[in-house]
């Protein structure tokens, strides 16, 4: 009865922003993937890698890991590594929310099934989860679908929780449906999530003392997996054949401003602009947070400013770079290279900060040693941006002004940005090892839960 009650609020929800997502459709063309599987369960229709279409109703049962969006999904790999080290014979299926997730998913992991996270219906879940046959679901970070979970557990399938996230800002509102999310989360085989304070705010969900684990409640704290997945070497082959393929050279200074939201893009090129004839040197890289944007900043690139452009997306293998090249703003439009694109920035602006997203991921940028610069804007990252900014790792500017000066003063004085870059790189280092204990911890639980399934 509370699974159709559910039902009727989804639905509810849906009508009412269906304005909404049809506008972002039609206009920004997202939301135009996926639909049979979110809404009918029927994830294995049209949705498989290519490589492994083949049904799931044979074989030994996989293990399910679910990541919302591209962020998540590139924390996955160290995590997905070590699984499939230990457990060799267990297929591995990926599942996220977005159409960028997806399509990052099936260029990194071609070895393994990628599929989109059902909508929480009653139906679509449990069609869901009878295609897929999983031994587990891994949910990285935190995604409490209240539906999924119950049809899990009505199956028996342990669900585990893996480099669990929760923000103080999100712990407040959980709190007036505590019950519920209490419930939800006593349901999870395991917790295991990034720091104390994460720690904290679960226990109080769950009306437990101070203790970090109770027999009931396997709650633990292993640290964060995305230091583990981190970059650090610039000369790393992805680093280097892009900054072959961009002409950039040596001696060249770049400010790249990546993962940004509209009108990051405008700061940046602003900053570019007024530092240009006091760094005549400087080249810039853009990359925008979500694709529906590529062609949205290559316009104001190219329209707007009437700077010249080099798309890494055009760009093709072997072909020489044109002449004006060597002054052209530089465009990341392609999925999945963020990562290794960090380490050509000798001073890296993180976006999603001077907006009201929350941020994004410091720590690629922080691993390759460059100066880190954010807006104030950091909620979601606040944790990592608290410890980088206690060890002097990392610079908050307020406006896009202090975003010019800022990046003004470490490309005058580059020995200040490379001090800063030595203390983001070390404290990555220092950080590593949550892969680890939580790959132990999820083999522990599900060698338990197996044993338990045996003598049942």
């Amino acid at each position: 009865m509370f699974g159709w009650i559910l039902n009727f609020a989804y639905l509810g929800l849906l009508t009412a922003l269906s304005p909404l997502l049809l506008y972002r459709s039609l206009v920004l063309g997202k939301y135009k993937s996926g639909w049979r599987a979110k809404v009918l369960g029927d994830v294995l229709s049209g949705s498989a890698s290519p490589s492994h279409a083949e049904p799931m109703t044979n074989g030994p049962r996989p293990l399910w890991f679910h990541a919302v969006s591209v962020g998540e999904v590139l924390q996955l790999q160290p995590v997905l590594e070590a699984m499939s080290l230990a457990r060799p014979d267990s297929p591995i299926v990926i599942s996220t929310t977005t159409a960028t997730g997806y399509d990052v998913a099936l260029k990194k992991y071609p070895q393994h099934r990628v599929i989109y996270f059902p909508l929480d219906f009653t139906w679509a879940v449990s069609r869901a989860l009878d295609q897929v046959r999983p031994a587990a679901v891994v949910l990285v970070e935190l995604e409490l679908w209240p539906n999924f979970i119950m049809a899990a557990a009505t199956r028996q399938v342990p669900v585990l929780l893996i480099n669990g996230r929760l923000s103080e800002r999100s712990h407040r509102g959980y709190r007036w449906i505590r019950p519920l999310m209490g419930g939800l989360l006593r349901r999870l085989s395991l917790l295991a999530v990034q720091d104390e304070a994460i720690a904290g705010r679960m226990r109080d969900l769950l009306g437990l003392g101070e203790s970090a684990a109770t027999p009931l409640v396997p709650l633990h704290v292993t640290g964060s997996i995305k230091f583990d997945g981190v970059l650090t070497n610039r000369d790393n082959p992805r680093t280097v054949e892009l900054r072959k393929s961009f002409g950039l050279l040596a001696q060249q200074p770049v400010f790249m401003a990546g993962s940004t939201q509209e009108p990051e893009e405008r700061y940046a090129l602003e900053t570019w602009l007024t530092l240009r004839p006091k760094h005549p040197s400087l080249r810039l890289v853009l990359v925008p947070r979500h694709k529906e944007r590529f062609e949205e900043v290559a316009g104001l690139v190219t329209e707007t400013f009437r700077l010249p452009l080099i798309r890494r997306s055009s760009l093709q293998s072997g072909q020489p770079l044109p002449a004006e090249a060597a002054q052209a703003v530089i465009l990341l439009d392609t999925l999945g290279e963020l990562s290794a694109a960090w380490g050509l920035a000798d001073v890296a602006f993180v976006g999603g900060s001077l907006t009201k997203r929350g941020g994004q991921n410091m720590l690629e940028p922080a691993g390759f040693g460059a100066a880190v610069l954010f807006g104030p804007n950091t909620q979601n990252f606040r944790e990592i941006v608290r410890t980088l900014l206690a060890e002097q790792a990392a610079t908050v500017v307020e406006t896009p002004e202090a975003l010019t000066t800022t990046v003004d003063k470490f490309l005058s004085h580059p020995d200040l940005g490379a001090a800063s870059g030595l203390r983001a790189r070390a404290l990555i280092e220092r950080h590593r090892g949550a892969t680890r204990r939580t790959a132990d911890l999820m083999l522990q639980t599900l060698g338990h839960f197996t044993q338990r399934s045996r003598v049942a």
